[in-house]
């Protein structure tokens, strides 16, 4: 294993340097953002493009993945995988504003048992000047996040007996106090906790299979809660000792297909799968409790009830649920009821797991559809309301060999800018206001 530091110049350097104190206050550090909620927080940001395509403010090469960017501290990191001259996994660093590579790590990693080997799945999660890498199989690293020194590591498919899912380790790591809490899928280790300073392990829990489904951390009766969505069921852990508070089934009837992200709001926690349909709980704010509101599933992928997420992660706004159904339909929910209020279909040309994944800034939702478009778009109970589209990135045919390929990799926003990769390159273009004058 071997970190290669490839600043150019000292020059370069210093301007690097020197541009990030204008960067902290808008960090993008971990998969959905800040608060993994989906919600952009900056202000100063364009209401509508000025232009039919995008243009970069610095692009770079890198090769395969499914891992969106993450942003943080002026730096932007992703993964990808190589198979020449060997097959490897690689952590890159790039400067934000730049784009100059200021670090990256490669280490040998065989892909075994899964399928979709397009690369790592895991967005890197970045805290207190670390960087936590996931790679598809199991590889856990923990880098000094300015210069890519390896501060620990671990292989959790040794140490943990992993039951590999079909489509490897995909669940972003989440940092909670001193500890970074894995998806694991390992024997009684489905979610483990190591110190986040230390790499050692804390706590582990459950005996489930893993799913796809990033975890998050709620408050709930006045602790912190771990909700995950395990091959199995959703379950609520205890963040400092592991204990398991609350439970709901929720098996899979063909395969684990649960990939969107479990959202929470307004004590509702709602999930979605591509074969399963949804379900929404009730939290119990004053004890560890949850009690099913609805649960509906169609006959099929194509004739589903209520909504069939795949990829996209649905947005809770008041009375109404947001999502991407399971062939590229947008649709509208009561939250009470599961009720489908309306449907669209003019976010992304239908297609079996066609893709758009939502971010809410403001009053508006910005889109990024599987075919490299940047929606501004307004939701409502009243319908879709297209507000401008422009081209950001082209789709590639590594992540699916269909369609002329997709763009299926989570974005970053931050620093007024937009973070996007596809299997060539990661691009950054300023979406400031500064930038339509």
């Amino acid at each position: 294993m071997k970190t290669r530091l490839t600043g150019h110049s000292l020059i370069a350097m210093l301007i690097i340097l020197g541009s990030h104190s204008l960067l902290l206050a808008a960090d993008w550090p971990q998969w959905r953002g800040p608060y993994r909620d989906g919600i952009w927080r900056e202000g100063g940001i364009v209401k509508r493009f000025w232009t039919e395509q995008l243009p970069f403010r610095w692009r770079a090469t890198i090769s395969n993945g499914y891992s969106g960017p993450t942003a943080a501290e002026g730096y932007v990191y992703v993964t990808d995988r190589i198979t020449t001259p060997s097959q490897a996994e690689r952590v890159h660093c790039f400067d934000a504003m730049t784009g100059v590579k200021i670090w990256s790590h490669v280490y040998e990693c065989e892909y075994e048992q899964i399928d979709h080997r397009n690369g790592p799945r895991a967005a890197v999660t970045v805290n207190d000047g670390r960087a936590y890498s996931l790679g598809a199989m199991g590889h856990l690293f923990c880098f000094d996040a300015t210069s890519g020194r390896i501060l620990w590591t671990r292989d959790l498919r040794r140490e943990y007996k992993i039951r590999m899912p079909e489509w490897g380790i995909a669940a972003s790591p989440v940092i909670e106090d001193k500890l970074v809490i894995v998806p694991v899928g390992g024997q009684n280790a489905c979610l483990v906790a190591f110190n986040r300073i230390t790499g050692e392990e804390v706590w582990r829990a459950l005996d489930d299979r893993a799913g796809y489904a990033a975890p998050i951390v709620i408050e709930q009766a006045g602790r912190r809660v771990v909700v995950c969505w395990t091959g199995e069921r959703v379950v609520g852990v205890d963040v400092l000792t592991g204990t398991l508070h609350w439970q709901h089934a929720f098996p899979p009837a063909r395969m684990i297909h649960n990939i969107a992200t479990p959202v929470f709001e307004n004590n509702h926690i709602f999930v979605s799968g591509f074969f399963d349909g949804s379900l929404l709980l009730r939290i119990h704010p004053d004890e560890m409790a949850v009690q099913k509101v609805w649960q509906r599933r169609g006959s099929s992928e194509k004739d589903t009830d209520s909504l069939h997420c795949c990829i996209s992660t649905p947005i809770l706004q008041g009375d109404h649920i947001y999502g991407i159904d399971a062939y590229g339909e947008l649709r509208c929910l009561d939250i009470h009821t599961g009720d489908r209020i309306w449907e669209s279909r003019s976010v992304v040309p239908p297609a079996r797991w066609a893709t758009a994944h939502m971010v809410r800034h403001e009053e508006q939702v910005w889109m990024f559809n599987e075919r490299g478009d940047l929606i501004i778009s307004r939701l409502s109970p009243e319908g879709y309301e297209e507000v401008s589209r422009a081209k950001l990135i082209e789709p590639t045919e590594g992540q699916l060999n269909q369609r002329g390929g997709v763009c299926w990799t989570h974005p970053a926003f931050a620093y007024r800018h937009i973070y996007a990769r596809n299997d060539k390159e990661l691009i950054c273009v300023d979406l400031s206001v500064e930038q339509e004058k």
